[in-house]
């Protein structure tokens, strides 16, 4: 929340160009959390080096200045998304270990919970997952993300190479082309899915486990 003066930062800027369709104008009380989200969405349609602060500015019917107020540079409206991504994305990783599986859990039961855990993550942060997948790696921050997600993926590819030597995977089935297609049905949930739809966010990802499993153990 803003104080009085703090409010004054927050008036729009002198002949702005028009925003963007129901954009708030005048006093509209932004916060960060808000200054994000449409930072987010600017990023994943333009690209994080083709978006500016004025950009964002105009989006908002703000002043540059008013955007600094919540936030220290771009780069930092950058952090922000991709860190909410990577943080759901690794703590879904957590659903495969004790408690929440049984000690003696199979590699199998393992990976179904991850699966379903990170299609969950998916859709709770859905904005910010979709940016993370639409990185160029333009900047070390860009890069410094995009390894984050390949140790996530690293970490499941482990876990579905424990189903195959268990005897969990159908025969002829490579682990990690496996689990580049897994991950390839899981992120496209960022193409189609779309809050208040047909089905909730329990019911894609019970969807995405039984495709999952079944394809996996081939049965």
């Amino acid at each position: 929340m803003t104080d009085t003066t703090d409010r004054a930062a927050l008036e729009p800027a002198a002949a702005p160009r028009t925003p963007r369709a129901g954009a708030r104008r005048g006093r509209p009380g932004y916060d960060q959390d808000e200054i994000v989200r449409v930072a987010t969405d600017l990023f994943t349609r333009h690209g994080y080096e083709a978006t500016s602060i004025g950009m964002l500015a105009s989006e908002l019917g703000l002043t540059k200045s008013a955007i600094y107020h919540h936030v220290a540079s771009k780069e930092a409206l950058l952090r922000i998304p991709l860190d909410r991504a990577l943080h759901a994305l690794e703590q879904s990783l957590e659903a495969g270990r004790p408690p929440h599986v049984p000690d003696n859990a199979t590699a199998g039961q393992r990976v179904e919970a991850v699966v379903h855990a990170t299609a969950l993550a998916l859709i709770e942060e859905l904005p910010s997952v979709t940016l993370l997948l639409r990185l160029r790696g333009n900047t070390p921050l860009e890069r410094e993300a995009m390894e984050r997600r390949r140790a996530f993926d690293r970490e499941v590819t482990a876990l579905v190479e424990a189903c195959a030597a268990d005897g969990e995977l159908a025969d002829g089935i490579n682990p990690r082309i496996a689990t580049r297609l897994l991950f390839g049905m899981i992120n496209s949930i960022t193409e189609w899915y779309r809050p208040g739809g047909p089905l909730d966010a329990d019911a894609v990802a019970d969807l995405v486990v039984a495709m999952a499993m079944h394809g996996l153990r081939g049965r």
